[in-house]
């Protein structure tokens, strides 16, 4: 059995499946510049509200910062296909694959592979117009996006936009379960990451980002489960499975007394939590991910 202590924190996220975003541009007349930054820190404040309940899920973009922190190599075999986006007939599984495919951009931007960022581009382009958010992408957003390419900084802020703008458009016309979708995929595809990166490079911090996803994946199934569709409930019946492997997994906070710096007005939090999990827990909770993931990425026309 592992205990795992980090630094207790809570992190929340806009409906946009790319996330929390970075806080710099690079790029641009300096009016897109302050565009951008007010951008950033207003979707990094906000928070997904569902029918009048506040979320928190940990947006995939942490985790992909995460394991590049961790000194793990680019792996384009991890991600999905860009050559199946044709073969989602459906909007429950387009909304899961643009979720999918809005995770693994934030994935190749950070690690700068700008040619295989053009190709997720164009594949969450293709299913956001069958989707009916060709407004959120449309082509001037497209061609600012492209313009910034090899700027990863200002990329992501960009589609992070772009992504709010589908949340908007979504809640104004009453798709959530739409929306709904495209955050569960996104969810999803951090976790298939997180299960490649420990199973190739075994560390603590992804071990803890893995165990952690109990309190996320409480939220999901909330999310979902007011949803009558067939498909739904199969996707979440099998989110149910997993949430089984996580009752196992235990959280302790130990409150220590904070320290403030008046002279400098900060005030240190050093208060932790423990998370309990043992090795059987991850690697069930690894392979059930790998189950589900499998039957959303590998969608085929009926």
């Amino acid at each position: 059995m592992t205990i795992l202590r980090d630094l207790f924190s809570k992190h929340v996220l806009a409906f946009s499946v790319i996330g929390s975003l970075l806080y710099s541009c690079g790029t641009g007349t300096e009016a897109d510049k302050e565009q951008l930054l007010d951008a950033s820190d207003t979707i990094k404040s906000a928070v997904l509200n569902v029918a009048g309940e506040l979320f928190s899920v940990p947006s995939p973009i942490q985790t992909a910062m995460l394991i590049q922190k961790s000194g793990i190599a680019y792996d384009h075999s991890i991600l999905s296909s860009t050559n199946k986006v044709n073969t989602f007939s459906t909007d429950y599984s387009r909304a899961l694959n643009l979720g999918v495919y809005g995770a693994d951009l934030g994935y190749v931007s950070l690690y700068s592979q700008t040619q295989d960022a053009l190709g997720y581009l164009a594949a969450i382009k293709s299913l956001s117009d069958k989707l009916g958010l060709s407004a959120a992408f449309d082509a001037a957003t497209m061609e600012r996006i492209k313009n910034n390419i090899t700027n990863k900084d200002s990329m992501m802020v960009l589609v992070g936009l772009a992504y709010r703008g589908s949340d908007a458009y979504l809640k104004d016309n009453q798709r959530t379960e739409v929306g709904s979708l495209i955050l569960a995929g996104g969810w999803l595809e951090s976790m298939h990451f997180s299960s490649m990166a420990y199973r190739n490079k075994p560390s603590d911090p992804i071990r803890y980002r893995i165990a952690e996803q109990k309190q996320a994946l409480t939220s999901i199934l909330k999310i979902l489960g007011s949803s009558t569709s067939g498909e739904v409930i199969e996707l979440t019946a099998g989110l149910k499975d997993l949430a089984k492997i996580y009752e196992g997994i235990s959280f302790k906070y130990n409150f220590i007394e904070p320290v403030h710096d008046s002279t400098k007005k900060i005030t240190y939090i050093n208060s932790t939590t423990e998370v309990i999990v043992t090795d059987e827990q991850l690697t069930q909770i690894v392979e059930k991910v790998k189950i589900i993931r499998a039957k959303i990425v590998n969608s085929e026309k009926s």
